[in-house]
């Protein structure tokens, strides 16, 4: 993931172009990354390094997915239609 789709997801879901840390913005972040990584194990699969990497971000994503939940539903539920998880 490069400068410019880190630009555009945080122009996408942040509040402002500086905002790096709100929730919605992390988890848009890592869902790109973990789309990106499932498709470099799909070519790789001995790559076990990144496989672990993969899950470790998949639970980071799903805390923080709950978090949102407690926090803000309306959020979570736009949050998760934009972006496609959740069944």
């Amino acid at each position: 993931m490069n400068l410019k789709n880190k630009q555009e997801i945080v122009k996408k879901y942040g509040k402002d172009a500086k905002d790096t840390g709100s929730t919605a913005v992390q988890v848009a972040m890592m869902s790109k990354k973990i789309s990106e990584l499932t498709e470099h194990l799909k070519s790789n699969k001995n790559d076990f390094a990144t496989k672990r990497g993969l899950l470790m971000m998949v639970g980071k994503r799903k805390r923080l997915l709950s978090y949102l939940k407690s926090r803000n539903l309306d959020e979570y539920r736009e949050l998760i239609k934009k972006l496609g998880i959740r069944g």
